[in-house]
């Protein structure tokens, strides 16, 4: 298991492997062109719109997903493969965020996260927006919440180096990781995002 950090220092591995989390996506909450695999850790972004119902948790506009588990207190960390895509978004979103229609990445909507577009363009979705200045193409994300805390910090977990924090957070819902492999772009972003399972890690 890789190193992560607190805020914007690292801390051990021992410390990442205890706080590390088993996420799988929520099929009711997947946007109905995305294709789940079979074990919930990976999305493809398809160009056939599958008949599925239109509950009030699902995504209906933006091709995303949200992990089935929720978190309301304490610390977790997931990973997410991101190598060969030109675009994803990643982070973490609150129970209430509107899901229907176009959506606003920020965290006054109930949401934290980044993002990576034309292949190359990396920012955090803050108040204004971060572009980020990375040395290296991310090819796995590490995503850390410090609930108590009001943290949420992304790290290049094969470089090992922290990506960017929001801080002085206020946290009173249920957060879950949030995903979204963005368009498929005729085949030039079909490659999945996948959440790297914690068997790997270890």
């Amino acid at each position: 298991m890789t190193a992560m950090g607190r805020h914007a220092g690292a801390v051990g591995s021992a410390v990442a492997s205890q706080l590390e989390v088993d996420v799988t996506l929520d099929p009711d909450t997947a946007h109905p062109n995305l294709i789940l695999s079979d074990n919930g850790k990976e999305a493809t972004h398809g160009n056939t719109r599958q008949n599925l119902p239109d509950n009030p948790e699902r995504f209906d506009y933006c091709p995303c997903a949200l992990g089935k588990e929720g978190f309301s207190s304490g610390r977790f960390y997931y990973e997410v493969q991101v190598s060969g895509k030109t675009e994803w978004d990643l982070g973490v979103a609150r129970e209430s965020i509107n899901r229907k229609g176009n959506i606003e990445l920020s965290p006054e909507s109930g949401y934290w996260t980044v993002w990576l577009r034309n292949g190359k363009r990396y920012e955090a979705n803050a108040s204004p927006s971060v572009l980020l200045s990375l040395r290296q193409k991310l090819q796995k994300v590490g995503v850390f919440v410090d609930y108590e805390e009001g943290v949420v910090s992304f790290y290049d977990v094969e470089a090992m180096s922290h990506i960017y924090s929001f801080t002085g957070q206020t946290f009173t819902e249920t957060l879950y990781p949030y995903f979204c492999p963005s368009l498929n772009y005729r085949g030039k972003n079909s490659a999945p995002p996948s959440i790297t399972p914690i068997s790997q890690n270890e």
